[in-house]
């Protein structure tokens, strides 16, 4: 089985359809084993009160999506545990903390982060972190650490 670190923008296509949402079911096939920081359910409320906000949701269908959140099949780790390291890495990367607090995870288990951040996975595509990276679309059925 395959370590994957789901980082906000990967998790929330499965809560609403929207681009990529395809490739990101392929990570809940069961072949994979499937991590995030315990934040992760804070930035998914973000995304489902945006959407009421901006009137994509319903009140009850956004209790609803938030409802769902907490049943996700990830390995939630305490993100303070990773705040030093993921600070490190902001400040070499220079990319958000709150990425780096996915890839900070990734690393520290020797996983890749799922990412369907365009900037983020980019940045870091080329450079020493892209061992610990897998955009999206190129999750593929399972996902070997030779991949």
């Amino acid at each position: 089985m395959s370590l994957v670190v789901v980082d906000a923008s990967t998790a929330a296509k499965w809560l609403f359809e929207e681009e990529h949402s395809d490739a990101a079911r392929r990570l809940r096939t069961g072949s994979f084993e499937l991590h995030a920081p315990d934040f992760l359910n804070l930035e998914l409320a973000c995304v489902i009160t945006k959407n009421h906000r901006r009137g994509v949701l319903a009140a009850d269908e956004a209790v609803e999506a938030h409802a769902l959140v907490e049943t996700l099949p990830i390995r939630r780790h305490p993100w303070a545990s990773l705040t030093r390291p993921a600070f490190a890495l902001a400040l070499e990367t220079r990319r958000a903390l709150y990425d780096c607090l996915y890839l900070a995870l990734a690393i520290a288990l020797d996983g890749r982060v799922a990412t369907a951040d365009r900037k983020f996975f980019d940045a870091l595509a080329d450079g020493p972190f892209a061992a610990h990276l897998i955009w999206i679309e190129d999750v593929p059925t399972s996902l070997s650490t030779e991949d």
